[in-house]
């Protein structure tokens, strides 16, 4: 095992003890912030022997996003075994989260009362909920980052004396968290200490960081070292081939979205499924991750879209799991409303909702709705939108087809005329 890096003249193990026992000392309330990863896994578990070396209890706080690997649930069961907490405050209420795979949807709310019926997983029993929330601060949405806040100032009023939020980040991971560490001048901190920064500047509330100069080994060395407990999950990221640097509890609809539905889709492929219906952007996941990606959308406009939002909708969950496919559908329609603006003097803030439905059908006008349905049969050529089958066509589809191989598959074939006969030349060339 490679040895812990040496903080000026102790390794970062001994630092993180010493750190944990100075908390201990100087702070009357201590609570712990888990997210199941392996550095709040670590600090906690280095936190129980603190605690009973010195005969304390402490809190910890865990957000459960409801889309959580099954892997980091059970783990999080695991961990409220530790003998040395007081209060597990294990919450589950509705708050507003990002959601980067949709325009229409730039937020979506974990443990909604209203979506119960695709939520990801049960709620568990033994958590707080709106049913039995004790935070008078909370507000049905609020945003994660002004609840963890709120809490904290929470957590410190309803018991006084000084408090310590210790939080399980490294310094590491990203500019700004070693700015954490590295620029204490630029902060108040407790006593001088570099790891630490005050919240509030009326009250003795800090954030304290034991682990901020812990690199990956050593997060790993300490598990090995002294036995400690760990999510699962890493072990199934080594074995599908993630390096320990790289190896993150990805949200499945974070900034980094692609990634984490497909780390999601790897590891956990039952909870794939399921978070795959759960928010707006990613339910057409089945079609582009594991069948044909010219398969019928099977899909309904909700009734608060209009046609041209869900139009958008449409193009935002093609583009997420195909964005060539996106790029080829999106040229067409641009040349679609290019002609109608030439001949017909229709601009695209002047096309209607719906058109009549015969002139629809017939190809003879132009609507929002007509557009979708031909986003929703996944029309290559775009014959719904009055394009023929093109040289440039073929040769895009050509591509297409040798890139990805499961792009078009003859079942999907037989339902277009163009793209069967286009299968049964690749056939014919391919022996």
């Amino acid at each position: 095992m490679q040895m812990p890096k040496i903080y000026r003249d102790e390794n970062v193990l001994e630092a993180a003890f010493a750190r944990l026992r100075y908390i201990f000392t100087e702070f009357d309330n201590v609570y712990f912030c888990v997210s199941g990863g392996k550095d709040s896994s670590v600090m906690v578990q280095l936190a129980e022997r603190v605690a009973s070396e010195m005969n304390r209890t402490y809190d910890v706080l865990y957000i459960d996003f409801e889309a959580q690997y099954a892997a980091t649930i059970r783990h999080i069961d695991e961990l409220k075994t530790l003998k040395h907490i007081d209060t597990f405050f294990h919450v589950a209420l509705p708050m507003a989260l990002r959601n980067a795979v949709s325009m229409l949807q730039p937020k979506w709310i974990c443990w909604d009362e209203d979506k119960k019926d695709l939520w990801v997983r049960p709620k568990p029993d033994a958590c707080i909920s709106l049913k039995n929330c004790p935070f008078d601060f909370f507000r049905y949405g609020m945003e994660f980052e002004n609840f963890i806040r709120d809490f904290a100032l929470w957590y410190h009023l309803s018991k006084g004396g000084k408090t310590a939020c210790c939080v399980g980040i490294r310094a590491d991971e990203s500019l700004t968290r070693f700015n954490t560490i590295a620029t204490p001048e630029r902060k108040i901190t407790y006593m001088g200490k570099s790891w630490t920064t005050k919240l509030f500047h009326e009250h003795e509330v800090y954030n304290v960081f034991p682990v901020i100069d812990w690199r990956a080994e050593d997060i790993w060395g300490a598990v090995s070292q002294l036995d400690l407990m760990m999510n699962d999950v890493y072990e199934m990221m080594y074995k599908n081939g993630m390096s320990i640097y790289k190896q993150r509890l990805c949200q499945p609809y974070g900034d980094d979205q692609k990634n984490g539905l497909d780390q999601f889709r790897a590891l956990e492929p039952d909870t794939w499924e399921r978070v795959l219906n759960r928010v707006n952007g990613v339910n057409f996941g089945n079609i582009y991750c594991r069948t044909s990606a010219l398969g019928n959308i099977q899909s309904m406009k909700p009734e608060e879209m209009s046609w041209e939002q869900y139009t958008v909708f449409l193009m935002e969950s093609i583009g997420l799991y195909n964005r060539a496919l996106m790029e080829h559908y999106l040229g067409k329609i641009r040349k679609f409303i290019r002609w109608y603006e030439k001949h017909e003097g229709i601009t695209v803030k002047d096309i209607p909702s719906e058109a009549d439905k015969k002139l629809e059908q017939q190809k003879k006008a132009i609507s929002w709705r007509r557009i979708a349905r031909a986003l929703e049969k996944n029309d290559f050529y775009m014959k719904r939108l009055s394009f023929a089958q093109t040289k440039s066509d073929e040769k895009k589809l050509r591509t297409f087809v040798n890139t990805w191989s499961n792009f078009l598959t003859m079942e999907t074939a037989k339902e277009d005329t163009d793209l069967n006969r286009f299968m049964e030349r690749q056939e014919l060339e391919n022996g």
